[in-house]
């Protein structure tokens, strides 16, 4: 008799002569075994439990990334630096995360994911704190550590997925990716309101950049401890084949002709852009607002809270509030203001303010639902050994044409505008609203490359399903 060890292979490889364009597949049942006997032995409590964690480093990744933009006035009034170079803080952050996303998405889908996840988180503590550190004299070494903290991300960002996406599947992995990515919005508006607030109550706009890496140290704990490694494809693969990697170049150009991932990217892309422009501008945009209708004064000096509104009405007003409700008030605000509703729910602020914060959370709200989406879809079209590559070019191409360049294109534009009229405040305010615009155009176009995706989502998802369970019926 024939051992299974002597049983020849048979494998299925699909190179660019055939019609789907995915993976390679083998069917060799040993393989197939250990991988079946791996994912058992992860319950469903432990994979719960792992996308928890996976969820709150989600969210302090995302709470780092715009506690900038909640402490930006007081920043720029530290360094004297004007609003384009602001903007490059945020841009040199995308661009390192940007580039460094396919070096870690090739890595995620050959060698042990969760150490890779682990490094990075130590290279983000490392820097994030090392950034609140700098000297008013060495504005370029906080340029750098931004764009260090880009590493970190870029390791997490490529591979939390994916380890979702192989511990659950069907409509349980819809609910988990879904989980995951409304951290993205939760995160970012507490970073701004978490960043703004710590900075005005220490009068150091340095410990808001203190406080997600003292957090982080609990998720590398978390992590080490608590985070599984299943196979890859193990929640995809039901026992009729076992997936294997094959080349980087062979990678690239089989995602590049699959049409779902292509139109979804683009379309990514342009909800990138929007998002990193107005999460970026949209609390300076509402400050200087504030002040072009006297509602607050122009900020002179440090801490530059744009939350901490009420003090410059009572200034402006004259007006003296009951303490009590007055608090009541400012919590609420400082929670809603995530969404840019804000003084929505202020009596002093005028129809104007009101509608105008309300169009901006509607976009947002609108814009972050999307994230999940984007991810069930990729996890469906693409085949398990390819889906962290896929991430990373997702990653690389939305941020590169997106939000690495949309917060920096918005501040020169309201730069270019300032010789116009540079001694007034009303047109600080009006420069960067002609330069905010840019985005719904933008959006517009992100919502025609969504259609495209329609058209192709159904095909592409069931030539995975058929690929990844080792049906050779489109060979």
């Amino acid at each position: 008799m024939t051992s299974n060890e002597q049983r020849p292979r048979t494998r299925l490889s699909l190179r660019s002569n055939t019609t789907v364009h995915y993976g390679s597949l083998s069917s060799e049942q040993p393989d197939s075994d250990a991988s079946s006997m791996q994912t058992n032995s992860i319950s469903q409590k432990r994979s719960y439990i792992a996308v928890a964690v996976l969820c709150y480093i989600n969210l302090l990744n995302y709470m780092d990334r715009y506690t900038i933009a909640g402490v930006l006035l007081s920043i720029q009034n530290y360094f004297g630096i004007p609003d384009s170079t602001s903007g490059l803080l945020q841009t040199v952050f995308i661009c390192s995360f940007m580039l460094l996303a396919p070096v870690f998405g090739y890595l995620g889908d050959r060698y042990d994911r969760k150490l890779i996840m682990i490094a990075g988180l130590i290279v983000w503590i490392v820097t994030t704190l090392g950034s609140s550190f700098v000297k008013k004299s060495h504005f370029w070494v906080l340029i750098l550590t931004r764009a260090l903290v880009g590493t970190g991300e870029a390791s997490y960002s490529t591979i939390a997925p994916t380890i979702i996406g192989d511990l659950f599947t069907g409509t349980q992995r819809t609910l988990m990716i879904s989980f995951f990515y409304i951290f993205i919005p939760v995160g970012s508006g507490l970073g701004y309101i978490l960043g703004a607030t710590i900075a005005n109550a220490t009068g150091d706009w340095r410990w808001a950049l203190r406080f997600s890496p003292a957090l982080g140290g609990l998720g590398l704990l978390l992590l080490v401890f608590l985070i599984p490694n299943p196979p890859r494809g193990a929640s995809d693969n039901k026992g009729g084949a076992t997936m294997e990697s094959t080349s980087y170049i062979e990678d690239i150009k089989y995602l590049l002709k699959n049409r779902s991932f292509v139109w979804s990217s683009l379309g990514v892309t342009a909800m990138a852009f929007v998002t990193g422009a107005l999460a970026f501008w949209t609390p300076t945009f509402l400050s200087r607002a504030h002040i072009t209708q006297g509602l607050r004064l122009p900020c002179k000096e440090e801490p530059c809270n744009p939350l901490d509104r009420y003090k410059e009405i009572r200034k402006v007003n004259g007006r003296l509030e009951n303490v009590i409700s007055q608090r009541l008030v400012s919590r609420v605000i400082m929670f809603i203001s995530a969404c840019s509703l804000g003084d929505m729910v202020s009596k002093y602020l005028s129809l104007f303010f009101a509608i105008l914060q309300t169009f901006i959370a509607i976009g947002e709200t609108l814009l972050s639902l999307n994230w999940a989406i984007l991810a069930d879809i990729l996890l469906y079209v693409v085949v398990p050994t390819r889906r962290a590559t896929a991430e990373a070019l997702q990653i690389m191409v939305c941020h590169l044409l997106g939000d690495a360049g949309s917060p920096y294109l918005i501040g020169a534009i309201s730069d270019a505008l300032l010789k116009y009229n540079p001694e007034s405040s009303h047109w600080d305010f009006r420069r960067l609203e002609y330069s905010i615009l840019l985005c719904p155009f933008i959006g517009v176009l992100g919502g025609l490359f969504f259609l495209m995706t329609s058209l192709y989502i159904k095909e592409d998802r069931k030539a995975a399903e058929l690929l990844t369970s080792g049906n050779n019926m489109l060979l």
